[in-house]
């Protein structure tokens, strides 16, 4: 066998058919209706778009009774997205049934290899590859071309003679063809804007992304949406007072632009933008989080203000949004059965909870959890440690105290008179559709304080696999920084808390490198206490909303509620609206027709999806009843540890022989990393901005070509 290539076993001609299917799936999605999707918005702009395909389209789109002014954005801009959508979800559900871990040679990971590396690491932008870099250069050139093309068609239809019959100079008539193209150039960021923040999206993962690390791409859309609109604003508004017509900010025509509507939809994006700061996110969260549920009232005046025809550009992102938003409604609405808890030095807690065994996820997923009793708005993201192989039963969170919400929770929970009992509510899991660290031959995961919870569930999936599979595994280096001796505890966490037989890491090659920078010396004192609680009947596992078969679900719920959707509209036009607007002398209201369609999108979504949960629900019932409840068979009182007898079975003996600590310094990053061996060599950040950087800035450096540097960073 190839020392580069790790496999799992030979793969029945069945799969080999699947990866056919899947690899004709991801072609035609991306490059065919993609690619199309992408080239529509580079000729948009031009003369040859709006002279020539557009009116041929709208003759024959929105001649129809049926969808009246908007059907010819329907199919043009809102249909192949949708498309996208649900054959991403045919897509990820075969590719969820291969349940492969073979590697690819690394010949072949090497291709891409040089631009997956940092190559931005210090600035606004954060970590940026090379790939997001020559993405995010080309959306900047389509923005440029956008508003250039724009401008120069708009300015040359002006001239003194066409100023003077307006009454207006010849640069009062440019700024205003100028204010309309910033915002036209401003919708095509907002048509991406929702994209990235739908934590079950089916498109996300056809592009290898995740929600958590698509985070940052809603950032710099969002930035640019703002820039672009308060321009777009302010202009207009200047137009208006040189002009002698600022009685036009009052306006809210029924049948034209409103301009009450988008004063009020740019105040909402001002309030939201303003409390995005850094500094302001990081010392009031609260206000931050609160602040972003004005994307509603955001949203519903945009709709107002540009109508709901032209709103089709926007509609796909945010239908799909939508969807996700009600299934997390749904999910979030059921008490989760909280099994254990173990509370460690150091503010830091383990959560278990009960899961239904047919609940899988992969490494570095992220679940959010409510504690209603600390808020009952607030939901908070945490990297789930367990592994759903491993531990089939329970579903556990690693939470450290850093802000307000945590430290409440902990004071709850190491309080001697714990309640037997803490009302929760969980959303999620959500990760990765598939597992890429496998590829490597050496692991190198370096983590500061709390950012070694992911690297916990990447562990454990290593110590499952060394089990269950007869596989070269990589060599595992773990370096974790703790500012105090303390977190060390932390370490007990990377083995699963087992009632039967202990975990075999025998066959695991793992070394741990513990760093505690601000002690010299050891705290003898560190206990940790593990708590079980008594749930109630209510209490539900931690399941998949939809179930095992959560993507093909997704799939329907979305093709099903937009085709309601279409056939709401298709009723509500050609029953109401048409007859107005073509047998009388009357033009049907704007505001009225989007108040329609944004009925129409909401009770499509919420009949579908609450039809599919309720579904599942009851099919998934006998499964639920089968979980076991766990607290029966454990301890009902609280019960202390010291932490070094918790480290005297097999499998702690094991890690603790792996471990060097080192007390009152840091680690050596770059002669650490460079004394790697191996053709290719993972390497893994997690926790503070600046130890990230670092650790990007050696391993694009150039010194050491075998590195593959990752960036986890959960920035909700």
């Amino acid at each position: 066998m190839d020392s580069n290539v790790v496999v799992r076993s030979s793969s029945p001609p069945s799969h080999e058919g699947i990866r056919k299917v899947l690899t004709a799936i991801k072609l035609f999605l991306v490059l065919v209706v993609f690619g199309g999707c992408v080239l529509l918005y580079v000729v948009m702009p031009t003369n040859t778009y709006k002279q020539i395909w557009q009116p041929r389209i709208r003759a024959k789109a929105n001649s129809s009774t049926y969808f009246g002014s908007q059907g010819a954005n329907l199919l043009v801009f809102t249909f192949p997205i949708m498309l996208i959508a649900v054959m991403g979800c045919v897509y990820l559900h075969l590719g969820k049934k291969l349940n492969d871990y073979k590697m690819e040679t690394e010949g072949k990971t090497n291709r891409f290899a040089m631009w997956k590396q940092p190559m931005l690491v210090k600035g606004p932008l954060g970590i940026v590859s090379g790939i997001e870099l020559t993405f995010f250069i080309m959306f900047i050139a389509l923005l440029i071309w956008s508003i250039s093309t724009y401008l120069t068609n708009g300015f040359n239809k002006i001239t003194p003679q066409s100023a003077a019959k307006s009454h207006e100079k010849v640069w009062e008539a440019k700024l205003e063809s100028a204010s309309l193209r910033l915002g036209l150039v401003g919708n095509i960021c907002l048509a991406l804007l929702f994209f990235p923040v739908a934590r079950g999206s089916s498109i996300l993962p056809l592009f290898g992304l995740t929600s958590e690390a698509s985070i940052k791409y809603h950032i710099w859309l969002g930035n640019i949406v703002m820039v672009l609109f308060t321009a777009h604003g302010i202009c207009y508004i200047i137009y208006w007072a040189v002009t002698d017509q600022i009685f036009q900010m009052i306006k809210w025509e029924k049948t034209d632009i409103s301009n009450v509507a988008g004063e009020l939809s740019l105040l909402s994006g001002l309030a939201m933008w303003v409390t995005t700061i850094p500094r302001i996110r990081r010392k009031m969260f609260e206000l931050f989080f609160y602040t972003h549920y004005l994307y509603i009232p955001f949203m519903v005046f945009f709709i107002f203000h540009v109508g709901v025809s032209y709103a089709g550009i926007m509609l796909p992102g945010f239908f799909l949004f939508v969807v996700d938003r009600y299934l997390r409604f749904l999910q979030s609405g059921r008490r989760a059965r909280l099994v254990s808890a173990r509370v460690l030095p150091g503010e830091s807690l383990e959560l278990n909870f009960a899961k239904s065994p047919g609940l899988k996820y992969n490494p570095t997923s992220v679940m959010f959890i409510n504690v209603p009793s600390i808020s009952k708005l607030q939901w908070h993201p945490f990297t789930v440690t367990s592994n759903s192989n491993l531990e089939l039963e329970k579903i556990s969170v690693v939470i450290k105290g850093e802000g307000s919400w945590t430290r409440k929770l902990y004071q709850v929970l190491s309080s001697p008179s714990t309640s037997d009992r803490i009302e929760a509510a969980v959303e999620g899991p959500y990760g990765p559709a598939a597992t890429h660290f496998l590829r490597h031959d050496t692991l190198v995961l370096v983590s500061g304080g709390s950012g070694i919870t992911p690297f916990i569930s990447i562990i454990r999936e290593l110590i499952f696999m060394s089990k269950a599979y007869q596989c070269k595994l990589p060599k595992v280096t773990l370096i974790c920084a703790f500012k105090h001796s303390s977190d060390l505890t932390m370490l007990d966490l990377i083995l699963p808390m087992s009632t039967t037989t202990p975990y075999d890491i025998s066959n695991l090659q793992i070394k741990i490198e513990a760093y505690v920078t601000r002690e010299k010396f050891k705290d003898n004192s560190m206990n940790l206490r593990a708590t079980w609680f008594k749930p109630l009947a209510t209490d539900e596992p931690v399941s998949a909303i939809l179930g095992a078969n959560h993507w093909l679900w997704l799939g329907l719920i979305i093709a099903s509620s937009f085709l309601m959707f279409l056939i709401l509209i298709g009723i509500i036009t050609r029953y109401y609206i048409y007859p107005i607007d073509h047998n009388s002398n009357k033009i049907f209201s704007f505001p009225l027709r989007a108040l329609f369609n944004m009925l129409a999108i909401c009770i499509s979504i919420a009949a579908t999806a609450s039809a599919a949960v309720l579904w599942n629900k009851r099919s998934n019932a006998k499964e639920l009843k089968q979980v076991q409840h766990i607290e029966a068979s454990l301890p009902r009182v609280s019960e202390v540890y010291n932490a070094e007898r918790e480290l005297e079975n097999l499998p702690q003996q094991s890690l603790v022989q792996a471990t060097n600590v080192h007390y009152g310094q840091r680690p050596d990053l770059k002669r650490i990393l460079f004394e790697c061996k191996g053709s290719s060599v993972g390497v893994l950040a997690s926790g503070p901005k600046k130890m990230r950087h670092e650790v990007a800035t050696i391993c694009s450096s150039g010194l050491a070509e075998n590195m593959h540097f990752e960036s986890i960073s959960f920035s909700w």
